[in-house]
C-alpha cells in the first residue's frame, strides 16, 4: 500500500498543528485507483521507504519526504531550529556562485549561530567562536563543524524521540500491506493529533 506525502511548504504557525500533517495520507481510494501515477505536487512514500527512516537519520533527512515528516514532528515541539539550520547548512553547500557565500553565511549565522539568533541553535563555546571566525572569510565547508554537532545533537535526541511518536508509529502501520482502507478512515485527530480524519 502507498500513500501521498503532499510536498507542500509548512506553515509555522503552532496554531494549525493539527492540520499541519494532513497532506500525509490521501484518500486510500486514491492510492488504490491510481497506484502508478503521481500528483502534482505529491511524493509517494512506500513503506520500505518509511521503514528505512529508522535505520539512521541520514536516510530520514535525506528523503524529501522524510525530511518533511520530521522537521513537522520538530514543529509540534517548538523546536525546529536544529533541523532549519541542518537545511540550511546543506543549501549553503549548494550555493553556485561563490560570490554569494559571503552574504548566505552571514544569514545563517544571523538566523542560527548568534547570540540574538531568533533560531539560536544550542552549540558549545567553542564551536560558536569558530563558526564565528569562518564567516569572516566564508568558504563551502565554513558550517561544516557546526552542522555536524547539530546533526549529532539531532541523532542522540530529537531522532530517537521522533521513531517513538505515535505520528511515526502511524505513518509506518499505514503504510504497511496490512493497512486497510477502513483503518485508514478511522484515524482521527482526537487519535493522533498530526493526522487528519481521512474523509
Amino acid at each position: 500500500m502507498e500513500f501521498y506525502f503532499e510536498s507542500s511548504k509548512l506553515s509555522c504557525s503552532a496554531k494549525d498543528i493539527k492540520h499541519r500533517l494532513g497532506f500525509l495520507l490521501q484518500k486510500a481510494d486514491g492510492c488504490e485507483h491510481s497506484p502508478g501515477v503521481k500528483k502534482p505536487g505529491s511524493q509517494r512514500v512506500r513503506q520500505e521507504e518509511v521503514k528505512k527512516w529508522a535505520e539512521s537519520l541520514e536516510n530520514l533527512i535525506n528523503n524529501e519526504c522524510g525530511l518533511a515528516a520530521f522537521r513537522s514532528f520538530l514543529q509540534s515541539e517548538y523546536s525546529e531550529e536544529n533541523i532549519d539550520f541542518w537545511t540550511a547548512c546543506e543549501n549553503y553547500k549548494k550555493i553556485k556562485t561563490q560570490a554569494r557565500l559571503p552574504e548566505q553565511a552571514q544569514k545563517i549565522y544571523e538566523d542560527f549561530i548568534s547570540v540574538e539568533a531568533t533560531k539560536e541553535v544550542n552549540l558549545d563555546s567553542v564551536t560558536r567562536e569558530e563558526t564565528s571566525n569562518n564567516i569572516l572569510q566564508p568558504t563551502y565547508s565554513t558550517f561544516d563543524e557546526a552542522q555536524h554537532k547539530i546533526f549529532i545533537l539531532m541523532e542522540k535526541d530529537s531522532y530517537r524521540r521522533f521513531l517513538k511518536s505515535k505520528f511515526y508509529l502511524d505513518i509506518v502501520n499505514l503504510s504497511s500491506s496490512g493497512a486497510s482502507t477502513k483503518k485508514m478512515k478511522g484515524l482521527t485527530t482526537d487519535s493522533n493529533p498530526f493526522i487528519p480524519q481521512c474523509a
